[in-house]
C-alpha cells in the first residue's frame, strides 16, 4: 500500500442541453363560409330581374348579383374568434461543472509518484510492485 499524499480533483465545464418549453393562448378569426355572399347574390339577382325592364334587365341583375352578394357577406359577419393554447419549446444550454478525474500524488518506498486517476483513492492506494531482474530477457 501507498500512503497518498494528495488528491486533487479535476474539473471540466460540460455544455449540457434542455428543453424548455412555454404555454402560449392564440386567437385567430376563423374563416366566414361564404353563404351570406351566395344567398344575398341569389336574392339580389332575383330582384334585380324583376326591376330591369328590356336590356337593362341584365345590367339591373348584375348589379342587383353584386350588391346582394356584398350586403349578404355583411350580414354573415366575421367568424367567430377562436382561441387554443400552443405550446412553444426551445433548447438552452446550461454549463455543469464536472469532476473528470483525479491528480493524485503518492509515496511508495521513499519515493513520490504521480498518476490520475478516475476516482479519489482515499488515504492509501493499492501498487502492484513487479520486481525487475537485471540482465533476464525481455517478454518474461
Amino acid at each position: 500500500m501507498a500512503r497518498v499524499i494528495s488528491s486533487v480533483a479535476v474539473l471540466q465545464q460540460v455544455a449540457v442541453p434542455r428543453q424548455v418549453c412555454t404555454n402560449e393562448v392564440i386567437t385567430t378569426q376563423s374563416q366566414t363560409s361564404g353563404a351570406g355572399a351566395v344567398m344575398g347574390g341569389v336574392a339580389g339577382g332575383a330582384i334585380g330581374n324583376q326591376i330591369g325592364h328590356g336590356s337593362g334587365r341584365a345590367a339591373a341583375t348584375a348589379i342587383g348579383i353584386i350588391g346582394g352578394a356584398m350586403l349578404g357577406n355583411q350580414i354573415e359577419g366575421p367568424g367567430s374568434p377562436n382561441t387554443q393554447t400552443v405550446q412553444r419549446c426551445t433548447t438552452q444550454t446550461g454549463y455543469e461543472t464536472r469532476t473528470v478525474g483525479h491528480n493524485v500524488t503518492y509515496e511508495y518506498a521513499g519515493k513520490q509518484y504521480s498518476v490520475q486517476m478516475p476516482y479519489d483513492p482515499g488515504k492509501w492506494l493499492p501498487v502492484k510492485v513487479t520486481p525487475v531482474i537485471q540482465g533476464a530477457a525481455s517478454g518474461y
